[in-house]
């Protein structure tokens, strides 16, 4: 009798233990003992027996109309599903096709005994399942109360040390990620930079991703990564339960994992981990999440009309303000979005709406009497004295702990040439070697060479009083011939927040003449619109 072999393995250790070589070997060996020449295998590895849509099942089903066997051997009706229901689907239509389906460890049906005995099988089947899940995840829950650490990768700028003996696995800081991380932080967090601008400068750097085909850091790994609360020692473990998308990014036929979502649980569910080793310190981490928050609302895609304060605009009542403009545009105006947010009830705030274009032009006249101030900016010459010696050291500090780490590069270079020159090892495993140390090297010196380039250009000659005096003029000039976009990106690299309506706006916020300066202040202007 002419058979085919259908065998399934659910995950990847499963497959890297080749145990669907043991189920294969096991039907094969069925198959000659009964007179049975089996002329095509199918195989799914890695798919879970609760999903029906699988490529060779699939392709198994097609084959069987066709004809072009007689028989199906599988080696236990839980390879073939793991949930009663799809078992008899497939088997009642494979048998309506006329093809017989044999399984090694269950002998064919004979009678309406064997038949319940057999349904009873697949039953228990699915509970067994369901118990091993419930067990996993039981005892995941106890292992987090422990306060072990459960990770299938340590987040970038950690390394994850397995449980030894009665000591549970405990993430340590990677010394060479760590100086990565708090330069990304550091880039949005103080100095207002984009994801896609963090991107640019980390390729600049020479600094690959820990994973990647390209070698390139992707925008949305490094979102996760600057949300992820593990950096300030909040690790939390059970925040979140795998769903099935509602409206999934890609439709595709074939998906071993169909939860590919994730939904958040309560809080109160949450098991924090303890003594998790901190890399950032908190309060730069909640400037980043709120300069990412704020690049996401200034995006020139959300832009339709021209409105100077956007972003930065609210009531009196506590709401923001955003752009409206009716009639095309002819009429700009700042509205509450109370309105918005209470719709269909009425609004609350009776505040009316502030003329967009009036509002703009009195900011923007404050902003350029601030920026155009000599003395304001002597007196920020003055204060930047005090400054430099910090950020030297700062620096400094960090090029000592990266040229510690070349150091340890080019011993591990001698001791594998050492290796190699005692043709311990062959000649490619050397070279392999070899090419990652040389990468990982010339990243450290790109990164060393970076702060040292730092270092000296805090050496910063003061200008004389004429020489700024001169600058004022040229700043004054520059500033009649701005364009919108540079405009906005001044208002909101000064201003944090304006609480305005048709009386009055109060401005809060400060200029930033040199890095790691600054001057706080805050400004009124009364007119009505």
């Amino acid at each position: 009798m002419t058979s085919a072999l259908y065998a399934r393995v659910s995950t990847q250790r499963q497959e890297n233990e080749e145990t669907i070589e043991t189920q294969i070997m096991a039907v094969r060996d069925y198959a000659a003992k009964n007179g049975h020449t089996l002329i095509k295998t199918y195989k799914d590895e890695g798919w879970s027996g609760m999903i029906l849509a699988r490529p060779n099942l699939d392709e198994l089903r097609l084959d069987a109309r066709k004809k072009l066997w007689e028989a199906v051997i599988i080696y236990d009706p839980d390879r073939l599903a793991r949930k009663y229901a799809y078992q008899q689907l497939v088997i009642d239509e494979l048998e309506e096709e006329g093809i017989k389906v044999l399984f090694v460890t269950t002998p064919p049906a004979k009678t309406e005994e064997d038949k319940l005995l057999y349904g009873v099988k697949g039953i228990f089947a699915e509970y067994e399942r369901a118990r091993i899940v419930d067990r996993f995840r039981l005892g995941k829950l106890r292992k987090a109360r422990d306060g072990h650490v459960l990770l299938t990768e340590a987040p970038y700028g950690y390394d994850y040390i397995p449980k030894q003996g009665q000591k549970n696995g405990y993430l340590k800081i990677n010394k060479k990620e760590e100086q990565v991380i708090k330069m990304i932080f550091q880039w949005i967090g103080n100095d207002s930079y984009t994801l896609r601008g963090v991107v640019k400068k980390l390729q600049e750097l020479g600094i690959p991703p820990r994973k990647s085909k390209r070698g390139v850091w992707n925008t949305s790994t490094l979102g996760t990564m600057l949300r992820n609360e593990t950096y300030i020692g909040n690790a939390r473990y059970n925040r979140s339960i795998a769903i099935v998308p509602e409206k999934p990014l890609k439709i595709v036929k074939y998906k071993k994992i169909k939860k590919t979502s994730r939904k958040l649980k309560l809080q109160s569910e949450w098991i924090n981990i303890p003594n998790m080793p901190q890399i950032i310190d908190k309060k730069l981490f909640e400037k980043t999440r709120l300069q990412l928050k704020s690049n996401f609302e200034h995006s020139k895609r959300n832009r339709k009309n021209e409105y100077l304060l956007s972003g930065v605009i609210y009531c009196f009542c506590g709401r923001k303000r955003t752009g409206e403009g009716p009639q095309h545009g002819k009429h700009l105006y700042y509205r509450c979005t109370d309105r918005v947010y209470r719709f269909p009830n009425p609004a609350v705030c009776l505040e009316r709406g502030i003329n967009a274009r009036i509002a703009d032009q009195l900011v923007w006249d404050g902003i350029k009497r601030f920026m155009c101030s000599s003395t304001l900016i002597k007196k920020q010459v003055d204060r930047l004295v005090s400054k430099t010696d910090q950020m030297k050291e700062r620096a400094q500090g960090s090029s000592e702990s990266l040229i510690e780490a070349l150091k340890e590069i080019k011993k591990e270079e001698q001791r594998y040439i050492r290796i190699y020159g005692a043709e311990l090892i062959s000649l490619e495993q050397f070279e392999d070697v070899i090419k990652d140390l040389k990468t990982k090297r010339a990243s450290l010196e790109k990164q060393i060479s970076h702060f040292d380039n730092a270092i000296l250009k805090d050496d910063i000659i003061l200008p004389s009083h004429d020489t700024i005096d001169r600058f004022i003029n040229g700043v004054k000039n520059a500033f009649e011939n701005l364009a919108f976009d540079s405009k906005q990106r001044i208002i909101r690299r000064c201003i944090n927040k304006i609480i305005a309506n048709q009386e009055e706006m109060t401005v809060y916020g400060y200029l930033s003449l040199e890095k790691e300066v600054e001057f706080c202040a805050s400004s009124r202007n009364s007119r009505s619109s």
